[in-house]
């Protein structure tokens, strides 16, 4: 039996970014050994999308309310990277992690699947 999921996000400061899902997402976490953190995740959904491309993944993290909380973001001094935008399914933007990658945010307008 799938007991759960593991996400990898590869960083070229992988340290700061740890500190920053710690500390500015607040997720709990623990050392698996020589400083290398897991972290909980929210309840989390999969979807398979069509591509006329090479496959690839990607990576969001969902909100309720994406403007309150991108006003606690700013107020943590988190980069927003991108405008939001309104698309069919929700409510598009992205924040800047320390190694200077973004990080997807989205709040959904679909129906969601995670809490099922």
């Amino acid at each position: 039996m799938i007991s759960g999921a593991h996400v990898i996000v590869y960083s070229q400061d992988a340290e700061k970014d740890r500190a920053f899902i710690r500390d500015v997402l607040g997720f709990p976490g623990v050392d698996a050994g020589g400083g290398w953190l897991v972290f909980k995740l929210p309840p989390a959904e999969v979807a398979v999308h069509p591509t006329d491309g090479p496959p690839r993944h990607e990576f969001y993290l969902m909100c309720d309310d994406l403007d309150a909380q991108l006003d606690e973001f700013r107020a943590q001094g988190v980069e927003v990277t991108r405008p939001v935008s309104e698309q069919r399914w929700g409510r598009l933007t992205a924040v800047r992690l320390p190694s200077g990658a973004e990080l997807p945010l989205y709040q959904p307008l679909h129906p969601v699947a995670h809490s099922l």
